[in-house]
């Protein structure tokens, strides 16, 4: 699917005739203040009939259904399309799957006061946390152990920092460094603690893929086997095409001013994470933007961009992440020990790297 020209991942033309009326009512009718961006979809086909029905293989008539609902999520907008055979299994999928994304959203998001997260960040400690909490930080605290602190959710003094200044002192980014470190926070199942006042954690790059994840989990035990999520920089295929074909997926150049040929991978059961220097730059060189490395306070300055595939958008969220903040060396040495795991990287002078079982 085509989503725009801001997205670091989208499908082929064959994956733009999915859904091309979906797309269109994205764009005109729901929130035209928001680009296509910044919404979240979630395609899920129940079967492999459905499948053919939604990819136009049967005709509208012949007894399948589609259900649509937007609601907003995660600081955007999600559209949760369903088809299937009954109407009323379809509207059931649907309900579940938003309440458990907009529950889990209420516990991990730090922009919401109430949120669990929120709540530790004010207060440093979170009694009695909900499973799923630890288990977002305990799978941070995994990636953050492989990758040697490349990925470090306690960065949020730093990016603030980044974020509020133009120029941060160097003795503000020595203060903030103090504040970092995944060796400073305690998680276990009755309690998860920050050691110093001022430390803050932000699951942006790891959180809303382990929503989505969780979402996708929750359709398939609906019924629904086949589903295409797209998320901006983060995207995952479950199941194959008719025809058991896989899909094809385009990774976005990240300087769209130079003409250069779409990267297609080719997957199924697979999720793509993209992160990179021009998704949130705070000045037009692309020196200074959203990824802050842990260990210096300042933005990693060889790779534009980093696209991961894995099991889990979660897991290939926080290694893109990882990857942006190590480089193309030490993180295709990463990879080679990482079970399911492979990754495209395209450092600032448009080179290009990938690991030996990437499959574009």
């Amino acid at each position: 699917m085509y989503h725009g020209r801001d997205n670091a991942l989208r499908g082929v033309e064959e994956l733009f005739l999915l859904h091309p009326h979906v797309i269109m009512k994205t764009e005109t009718t729901q929130h035209p203040h928001l680009n296509r961006r910044k919404f979240l979809q979630i395609v899920g086909v129940a079967g492999a009939a459905g499948a053919g029905w939604a990819l136009g293989l049967y005709r509208p008539g012949d007894h399948y259904k589609v259900v649509q609902k937007s609601q907003p999520m995660m600081g955007t907008i999600l559209n949760l399309t369903l088809y299937g055979p009954e109407q009323s299994a379809l509207e059931d999928a649907v309900e579940a799957t938003i309440q458990r994304m907009l529950t889990l959203e209420k516990y991990l998001s730090r922009h919401d006061r109430q949120s669990q997260i929120a709540k530790l960040n004010r207060t440093g400690l979170l009694p009695r946390p909900e499973q799923d909490v630890v288990n977002v930080l305990k799978l941070a605290e995994h990636i953050s152990t492989a990758t040697e602190g490349a990925f470090d959710i306690t960065v949020l003094p730093l990016l603030e920092l980044q974020q509020n200044s133009t120029n941060p002192q160097q003795a503000a980014i020595a203060q903030a460094l103090s504040l970092t470190g995944f060796q400073h926070v305690s998680i276990d199942q009755t309690a998860i603690s920050l050691k110093y006042r001022g430390m803050g954690v932000t699951l942006d790059g790891i959180g809303k893929g382990y929503i989505v994840d969780q979402g996708v989990a929750t359709l398939k035990e609906n019924g629904f086997a086949t589903t295409y999520v797209e998320a901006g920089g983060d995207l995952m295929v479950s199941g194959k095409k008719p025809g058991n074909t896989l899909w094809r997926i385009g990774i976005t150049p990240p300087r769209r001013k130079i003409r250069e040929k779409m990267v297609v991978l080719e997957t199924c059961n697979r999720a793509v994470a993209t992160s990179g220097d021009y998704m949130q730059a705070y000045d037009s060189s692309f020196s200074r933007h959203h990824i802050i490395n842990p260990k210096t306070g300042y933005s990693p300055p060889e790779l534009a961009s980093a696209t991961i595939t894995a099991p889990t958008v979660a897991l290939a969220d926080g290694l893109a992440t990882a990857a942006m903040v190590m480089g193309s060396k030490k993180t295709l040495a990463l990879l080679n020990s990482i079970p399911e795991c492979e990754g495209y990287l395209i450092d600032k002078s448009l080179k290009h790297y990938k690991s030996a079982n990437f499959s574009a």
